[in-house]
């Protein structure tokens, strides 16, 4: 079993190596498709987000069960079994939502999507696509579940490496040498697809135990992780309409060309998640493991270190995102119209992915030990609020008004959810003090430093920001960030994660 600490590596590796392929490549897309195909893309990312509702829990459920059968003697066909069970179910689903989305097709085409320069029929023909491209993707995230329970976090990621690389580099080739029409671009991604699923498949299926007897379809199987997987279920369909609604409501409300912008700010706040999301599916098998072997001191001490060193990950950046936003824009895609257009959108969807990311790792643990239900909750009662808010300010400020209401969603989470985590299990310490310790020690240090050399910009009277300064900025920041967090300093001082830190420990062995 590899290490924890292997594997966050692995995770950063495989994400930021994705990221950071879709960010290089769109400055392109912008200039050989134009502003409002790249709406379209930004349409084709939310929808492909919101046909995770279908995943009812099955990809979190496969990733928990072998997490915890891995852990039990003499359960490998067990393991294989539920493997083929989910797998089964898994593919229709995909069969199904494809198909839903080529039906809504015309629907979407003519009534929803409004374009000025792209014709309906074109916009049909790419939605078809889009429900192509998304129904053969859908069955990389349960797979990519099953490879995460068993620890092989290194094959996922080179996987996706090889994967990823295929699909941005493959776009870009197509866009700018064979066909620089939108349908070119998402034709490729029907393409790309393809791969990354099969490439899935049968790393899945290579990674299980090998067993005497074939692995099996069993209804049976379904009977012990059903409430499970409901409750994930639910959490995740509230979770994806609210994460995506923002998308959802402004494709109907603005035209094509003030959703691109708007999803050129999201694209820049989404890459936010490549430090938020590869910690938290490295974090989580060990949530279930350790819980499951009743080893609540050690559990303790992984949340409190998890939550300090991934607020030392993402406050930094953060704050020169959202402090630089029109200056990073304007480098990044040598557009002054966009720099204009979305930098503010930039700044409050950057600050909205930080504070959704500072609560991740106690609503992950509390997923993880078995009560998926607070998160369920708490978006339940957030989209029956957030939802007509985040209406009212759409049709009152376009699209600034849903960066302000994503900004609201994601602060309950930090503020509201978080502590009921800390009350209902004490033993994990107190919210007030968690708080304190892990973003507040950080945050306030970091923001005094970032006043201070802004001011120094200011005085300059700087008309250009130039990278280096960006880069030294982020360098300092992320020095003072490891200073004023007292488990992430020992952690680097010591070459290890905490003092209690044994060389067989989970971090290491």
């Amino acid at each position: 079993m590899a290490s924890l600490k292997h594997n966050i590596i692995a995770n950063y590796i495989g994400r930021a190596w994705t990221s950071i392929l879709g960010l290089l490549f769109i400055p392109l897309y912008l200039r050989h498709l134009g502003i409002e195909a790249y709406g379209l893309v930004g349409f084709y990312t939310a929808l492909s987000s919101v046909l995770g509702i279908f995943d009812l829990g099955i990809g979190a459920t496969m990733n928990r069960e072998l997490a915890r059968l891995s852990a039990r003697e003499g359960a490998t066909e067990e393991q294989r079994n539920i493997v083929r069970t989910l797998e089964v179910i898994y593919w229709g689903i995909a069969i199904l939502a494809g198909g839903i989305v080529i039906f809504l097709a015309p629907f979407i085409s003519h009534t929803w999507i409004k374009a000025q320069d792209i014709s309906s029929a074109t916009i049909l023909r790419s939605v078809q696509l889009m429900g192509i491209a998304a129904a053969l993707q859908f069955p990389m995230s349960l797979y990519q579940g099953g490879l995460m329970g068993l620890h092989r976090q290194i094959l996922v990621n080179v996987i996706l490496i090889i994967t990823g690389s295929i699909r941005a580099v493959g776009a870009m080739l197509v866009v700018w040498l064979l066909s620089p029409t939108i349908q070119a671009f998402l034709a490729w991604q029907v393409v790309a697809s393809v791969i990354g699923s099969l490439g899935f498949f049968f790393a899945m299926w290579w990674a299980l135990p090998k067993y005497k007897r074939p692995a099996r379809f069993r209804v049976n199987t379904l009977s012990g992780v059903w409430k499970y997987a409901a409750a994930i279920s639910v959490n995740a369909i509230i979770g994806v309409v609210l994460t995506q609604l923002d998308k959802v409501v402004l494709s109907k409300f603005l035209t094509l060309k003030t959703f691109g912008y708007y999803s050129i700010a999201s694209t820049v706040a989404s890459a936010m998640w490549m430090i938020i999301v590869p910690f938290n599916t490295s974090t989580f098998p060990y949530f279930v493991q350790l819980y499951a072997a009743n080893n609540l001191v050690k559990l303790k001490q992984l949340i409190a270190i998890s939550s300090q060193f991934i607020a030392v990950l993402l406050l930094p950046i953060t704050l020169i995102l959202a402090v630089y936003s029109k200056e990073i824009l304007l480098i990044w895609t040598g557009d002054q119209d966009v720099s204009s257009n979305a930098f503010l959108l930039v700044s409050l969807l950057v600050a909205g992915t930080a504070l959704n990311g500072l609560a991740s790792i106690p609503a992950n643990a509390a997923t993880a030990i078995g009560w998926p239900q607070l998160v369920m909750v708490t978006n339940l009662c957030q989209a029956i609020v957030i939802v007509p808010v985040m209406i009212l300010l759409v049709k009152a400020f376009g699209a600034l008004g849903a960066a302000i209401s994503y900004v609201i969603l994601n602060s309950v989470f930090l503020f509201v959810m978080t502590p009921f985590f800390f009350r209902r299990y004490a033993v994990f310490g107190n919210y007030f003090e968690w708080l304190k310790t892990s973003i507040l020690s950080v945050l306030l240090p970091l923001m005094l430093a970032t006043s201070f050399f802004n001011f120094i910009m200011v005085a300059q009277r700087w008309t250009y920001v130039p990278i280096i300064y960006l880069l030294s900025l982020w360098a300092i920041l992320a020095i003072i960030a490891i200073l004023f967090s007292k488990d992430v300093r020992v952690l680097i001082l010591n070459l290890k994660l905490n003092n209690a830190t044994k060389p067989d420990s989970l971090w290491t062995k």
